[in-house]
């Protein structure tokens, strides 16, 4: 796709959500789209590699939570997989800081890749399993948001994702459209780890019958000290059961 198809075509979708990029913003993302698909043909980041599914399904899509966040602060993108949504709200957000998790180092090495090229300040990557980055005494309850897309059901991703923020912290969890039964049984997870679920966002992607939700969770108590659990145990043995 070419940079003018792209402008046009990023700017139509991101209209519909109130999101407006300047000249800059759009070729950090135009570069963003071609190195995932050149990276995509070695290691598996994404089974979408059409340039305009790229621009709804990973760069606006990301995008819709970016109204959840507020000026300056800390956002933790856990299970980041090839930047979504964390990437695509730094280049939108400048103002935030962002840390980036995954567990494969071939992923962190693509983000490393992206970083540089996109020359984006105030974000990091970091290799290591969404269980292990709540116990490190350095990233504990230290962050204002942590958010995920697609990356687990809501009591696992509760686990992953409480014990990182500070009370009064934010968790924004990117959902697909049937989230009923992960609600019901995630319930009782997101009190034990101090958190309240304060609001459940239904939509449609622009343009499109692509359904999503966001769930945000505010955390009112501190999380026990045995939360998040070792590695493994929250998706084989989620808190709910």
């Amino acid at each position: 796709m070419e940079m003018i198809e792209f402008k046009e075509k990023i700017n139509k979708y991101l209209e519909k959500i109130q999101i407006i990029l300047n000249e800059e913003q759009i070729k950090q993302f135009y570069k963003y789209m071609n190195l995932l698909i050149k990276w995509n043909e070695k290691i598996n980041l994404t089974s979408i590699t059409d340039p305009e599914e790229i621009i709804l399904k990973h760069f606006v899509d990301s995008l819709t939570i970016e109204k959840y966040i507020s000026k300056g602060e800390k956002v933790i993108d856990i299970g980041t997989g090839a930047g979504f949504p964390g990437i695509p709200l730094k280049i939108y957000r400048n103002d935030i800081k962002i840390t980036l998790v995954d567990s494969l180092n071939k992923r962190i090495n693509f983000l490393d890749e992206v970083i540089r090229e996109l020359e984006l300040g105030d974000i990091e990557t970091i290799h290591t399993r969404a269980e292990d980055i709540g116990k490190n005494i350095k990233y504990r309850e230290t962050f204002d948001v942590a958010t995920s897309r697609a990356v687990a059901n809501l009591s696992t991703l509760s686990e992953y994702l409480l014990p990182t923020i500070k009370i009064n912290g934010k968790v924004i969890c990117m959902k697909g459209s049937d989230i009923e039964e992960e609600l019901a049984k995630g319930k009782k997870a997101i009190e034990i780890l101090g958190g309240t679920i304060e609001k459940i966002e239904k939509f449609n992607l622009p343009n499109s019958d692509i359904k999503r939700n966001i769930i945000y969770l505010k955390k009112i108590n501190k999380t026990p000290g045995k939360y998040p659990r070792k590695a493994g145990t929250p998706s084989k043995s989620p808190i709910n059961n």
